[in-house]
């Protein structure tokens, strides 16, 4: 619910009044003494999905943007004619119970910081991610995405862009860009002076680090949580709930992909940090797209009908553009998914060959304790590089030809070819 405060131009005091009685509105009208221009103020409740278009009806009337239009939550409602309004505009979905056009520009732009503040705040995220990815810290993490101020920007440029908002529109794509920028080269500098520092071990492989390998190879999973964030985001701002927990699943998408490649770049590996900027790239560019789609599904339009089919060609041809990009990107991330169900899958058949090869009548004293897998350096797309294979057997026994065996069957399954590795672990049975 919503009480909204207009006030009246001289001369259009009966127009509104009129307006609002035709439309069964319950108002309350005080006179007002200070400016020549305005004669009267009006008070009156709407349920939030009628707000949008009473305040459409009343500036066709003459109520210009000079005018003061002040929409406030209203806690309680007690009427019939309120409850009557109420039945009809509200219909239990998305459409009835957003917000209304001018509510969502101003909650758009509240949402995005000062310059300086965005700018600070990112770089402080970015700093954090960076420092719970070298701790190996889920929690860490998790903690650099709540102060990461990306909601605002992400969503403000699909709200201009429906809108016909273009300044909005433009200011919002400057922060997302700067953004991105910042929060690369912030975790790249401070992932730089914790390696010149020794403040981690000399010599880490970032590749060992859960947190951070992760993110080097992302796959097509990670377009559905920028999807899904885009979609909860402007859901969120358009039916009035609070935003802050969706804006932390933004940053999830954002904030910790751009510290990983951050911390490559510092590591002198800029060839890791591939996967991570795609992953970067089409986060942003899908919660955009996902959140443009979604403002159109639920009705948002320009308040002017003679700008309406400019803005739906323009909206079209930056759903198209957008469409077209995150297409590449994610052709890209299906590579590196398929290249990860390969490796499972040739991982699988090498524990199936060495099982099969164990189980044969000369071998019955062996026994398989591990076999792991070592993955090449060549990010994003990797490949096995060598298979460490552990058997257990009695003390003193080997079996030369036992490795030249599973060398040929698990070279069988492999692309390239791979090394082999059989280590022999002594097992006493008592």
């Amino acid at each position: 619910m919503r009480l909204v405060q207009l006030t009246v131009p001289t001369g259009k005091r009966q127009t509104v009044l009129d307006a609002l009685d035709d439309r069964g509105i319950d108002y309350v009208v005080t006179d007002e003494d200070g400016r020549r221009d305005y004669t009267a103020v009006v008070y009156f409740p709407l349920p939030s999905a009628a707000v949008e278009p009473v305040l459409d009806e009343l500036h066709a009337a003459g109520i210009d943007e000079d005018a003061y239009t002040v929409v406030v939550d209203a806690e309680t409602v007690v009427s019939r004619r309120f409850q009557e309004l109420q039945e009809e505009y509200e219909e239990g979905d998305v459409e009835s119970e957003r917000i209304s056009r001018q509510e969502l520009q101003a909650e758009a732009e509240s949402l995005t910081p000062t310059f300086g503040i965005f700018a600070t705040m990112t770089v402080i995220s970015a700093v954090v991610a960076t420092a719970g990815l070298l701790l190996d810290s889920p929690a860490v993490v998790v903690g650099s995405m709540v102060i990461a101020p990306l909601i605002g920007p992400a969503l403000g440029a699909s709200v201009g862009s429906v809108i016909d908002d273009e300044e909005l529109f433009r200011e919002s794509l400057t922060y997302q860009a700067v953004g991105v920028v910042l929060a690369i080269a912030a975790a790249a500098i401070f992932a730089w002076i914790v390696k010149t520092t020794n403040i981690v071990p000399p010599g880490l492989n970032i590749t060992s680090v859960d947190e951070i390998s992760e993110r080097l190879t992302p796959d097509l999973l990670s377009l559905a949580i920028a999807l899904g964030a885009g979609v909860a985001g402007i859901v969120s701002i358009a039916t009035g709930i609070s935003v802050a927990l969706v804006g932390v699943m933004i940053a999830a998408a954002l904030i910790p992909p751009a510290a990983a490649a951050g911390v490559a770049i510092a590591w002198g590996q800029p060839t890791f940090a591939i996967g991570s900027t795609v992953l970067v790239l089409v986060n942003v560019l899908s919660v955009n797209l996902a959140g443009l789609l979604t403002l159109w599904y639920v009705g948002y339009r320009p308040e002017s009908l003679f700008e309406l089919d400019h803005t739906e060609r323009r909206v079209r041809r930056r759903v198209a553009g957008l469409v077209v990009i995150v297409l590449v990107f994610s052709v890209f991330l299906a590579g590196i998914t398929y290249s990860s169900w390969a490796v499972g899958n040739f991982e699988q058949d090498a524990r199936e060959e060495v099982e099969r090869v164990l189980a044969q009548e000369e071998y019955d004293e062996f026994q398989l304790l591990q076999i792991n897998v070592v993955m090449g350096d060549d990010y994003p797309f990797r490949e096995p590089q060598r298979v460490v294979v552990t058997i257990g057997g009695p003390p003193g026994e080997r079996t030369p030809e036992l490795a030249e065996t599973l060398h040929n069957r698990i070279n069988q399954h492999a692309d390239e070819p791979v090394s082999l590795q059989v280590r022999y672990v002594e097992v006493v049975e008592r």
